[in-house]
């Protein structure tokens, strides 16, 4: 077994997308603190932020098409290439000293349906340049997760220091200039020949439906979405709730500080461990991974003292990490290739969508009854729906096959029955 940063276009790939992903993590300290300087108006930094997810959301479904119509490298440059102009056309709105928050918002909108397109667009990437066993595919998707965890930590970090030495406008021009570097690693990278069906190259509608027909068909997909989705909606509950009670109850700024500094750690560290497991049921393993979050929003809600709030959370962010590498490398190995993008980009909009949901209602509970019945509600939430798609048959007797071909779309690469999965395609 060949250790996937030997293969050189894998190396190429995991710059690219490591550029891509820090540049990612530097917008939105950078850009809260532009649009804050430039209005002092939280409603018109609500606009922007909301630009960004609003296009992503929208566009995520239709992303998945395009990345399985046409070929995933020039998907990826695009998006990338796309990236580079918004930011650029940031950078000289701020540098100018007389920003249009109408065009910023505009370039953010833009730059969030490219975020969109890149998003589908990875797992297709992964399964076109790793073509080995399905544990060589484990690694790779464990690294691209190991890179991920870093951005997150380092990115707002970084953003600060650099709006600290150079200003704000040229944090923009740094992001444009490492999604250029992405976007020319990209045009390097040497993929493998991709068949793609005449199904897959429909029209838009008809590649919507069809992804989803793919989703739907698999009972261990689309149950493991809901688990996803609960794990996303409690986690904006805490993300919301938990600073309040920090700073008002637990000792201050400092507090939450450091639990989320745990958070980090913690999900690098379960990427590593995600690069190193072999577990004989990756589905069922990574969604009770993320049961564990019902841990730190227990914590939360009773007041434990601030070094157990913040290992709690450090192991909930291990079972996220964990499961990040896990889950992808089930799907690239199960789901057809052509029809990758597609069913990837319903997972992303499942996920993403759920999380606006709990920033919004968090605050309706927190003013009913107080922070702790919904901290509590939502811990109770997630355990019961993470570790309940246990009960499934799908969910608890899907197995990959190390040893197997996982670099095409062949059945023998599973060890899944029959009858627990409604499974139509060659995947």
């Amino acid at each position: 077994m060949t250790h996937p940063l030997r293969l050189r276009d894998f190396r190429l790939l995991f710059v690219s997308r490591t550029m891509s992903t820090l540049s990612d993590a530097l917008v939105p300290t950078a850009l809260s603190l532009a649009v804050v300087e430039a209005t002092g108006s939280a409603t018109a930094l609500a606009v922007v932020l909301g630009c960004a997810l609003g296009a992503r959301l929208l566009v995520l479904p239709v992303a998945g098409v395009v990345a399985d119509r046409y070929d995933t490298r020039w998907v990826a440059f695009g998006a990338d290439l796309t990236r580079v102009l918004t930011q650029a056309l940031v950078a000289v709105q701020l540098i100018g000293g007389r920003p249009s928050i109408a065009l910023i918002a505009v370039a953010q909108a833009v730059a969030g349906v490219a975020s969109a397109v890149g998003l589908s667009n990875l797992a297709p990437l992964v399964t076109r340049v790793v073509t080995g066993s399905g544990f060589e595919r484990q690694k790779a998707n464990s690294l691209m997760g190991v890179a991920k965890s870093v951005s997150q930590l380092a990115g707002p970090a970084l953003a600060g220091t650099l709006i600290w030495a150079v200003g704000i406008g040229w944090v923009f021009v740094l992001d444009s200039a490492a999604f250029a570097v992405s976007a020319a690693m990209m045009l390097m990278v040497r993929l493998s020949r991709k068949a793609t069906p005449a199904a897959a190259r429909r029209a838009i509608l008809t590649g919507l439906v069809e992804g989803w027909g793919e989703v739907r068909a698999r009972d261990w997909y689309w149950i493991s979405l809901i688990a996803h989705a609960t794990w996303n909606f409690v986690a904006s509950v805490l993300l919301t709730l938990g600073p309040l009670i920090a700073v008002t109850r637990l000792g201050g700024q400092g507090t939450w500080v450091a639990v989320t500094q745990a958070g980090g750690i913690g999900l690098l560290a379960g990427s590593l461990l995600a690069g190193r497991a072999r577990p004989r049921r990756p589905i069922l393993a990574g969604n009770l991974a993320l049961a564990s979050y019902a841990v730190p929003l227990a914590l939360f809600a009773i007041g434990a003292p601030v070094p157990v709030l913040a290992a709690g959370y450090g192991i909930a962010m291990a079972g996220l990490g964990f499961l990040n590498p896990t889950w992808q490398t089930a799907v690239q190995t199960v789901i057809p290739q052509h029809a990758l993008a597609r069913v990837s980009s319903y997972d992303w909009l499942v996920s993403l969508a759920a999380q606006p949901l709990g920033v919004i209602l968090a605050p309706i509970a927190l003013h009913a009854w107080g922070a702790e019945p919904p901290l509590l509600a939502s811990a109770v939430l997630v355990a019961a729906v993470c570790a309940g798609t246990a009960l499934a048959p799908s969910v608890r007797n899907l197995r990959l096959d190390q040893a197997g071909d996982t670099s095409g779309n062949d059945a023998r690469a599973l060890g899944e029955t029959a009858s627990s999965d409604k499974t139509t395609s060659t995947a």
